[in-house]
């Protein structure tokens, strides 16, 4: 029982203080309705590529997955989904890219083994990962799979995180794209 016979009074005050984008403790920093962060990476041939290369002129919506690792079984999967559905993509105007932290020579290699029809782009040092707030995974053993739709315009439309069954990103980006 409180001395006072109620219970002391609850109050609460917002932070004052900003969380940095360059160590994010939540997910999401990126989320529905925010512009997309801009970011150059380079792809599987070593090309660098912009994401806001996408929306110049005759601009697309982009479907960014990050991935784990190229070769590991659930990247493998959601891969070949990502490729098997690709003329749905397609159809919606849709260019689809994936992102993980592995280098342009591992790239090369995934892409070609699966004959992959999009990008791969090597985010080496997982900026563009810890940009948009994707967190690891089993108690931080495991990069984070997320997917983003960003529009012609560079909002995000979607914002999906499912670890565990990487080819559900494919039927979530198309549902977005609808």
């Amino acid at each position: 029982m409180f001395r006072s016979g109620a219970p002391p009074a609850l109050s609460f005050r917002p932070a004052t203080h900003r969380l940095s984008r360059r160590a994010p403790l939540v997910s999401n920093l990126v989320k529905v309705g925010d512009k997309a962060p801009d970011f150059s990476l380079k792809d599987q041939s070593g090309k660098t590529v912009k994401l806001s290369s996408f929306q110049g002129i005759f601009g697309k919506p982009v479907v960014l997955y990050f991935y784990p690792a190229d070769g590991s079984p659930g990247c493998t999967r959601q891969a070949k989904a990502f490729k098997d559905a690709i003329g749905e993509f397609k159809r919606a105007g849709a260019a689809v890219v994936g992102v993980s932290g592995d280098s342009v020579d591992s790239h090369i290699k995934f892409k070609g083994e699966l004959d992959l029809p999009f990008q791969l782009l090597a985010d080496e040092g997982n900026e563009v990962r810890k940009e948009y707030g994707v967190t690891k995974d089993l108690l931080g053993l495991l990069e984070g799979r997320q997917t983003y739709v960003i529009g012609k315009d560079g909002i995000v439309k979607l914002v999906f995180n499912n670890q565990f069954e990487p080819e559900k990103h494919v039927d979530e980006a198309l549902k977005a794209l609808a």
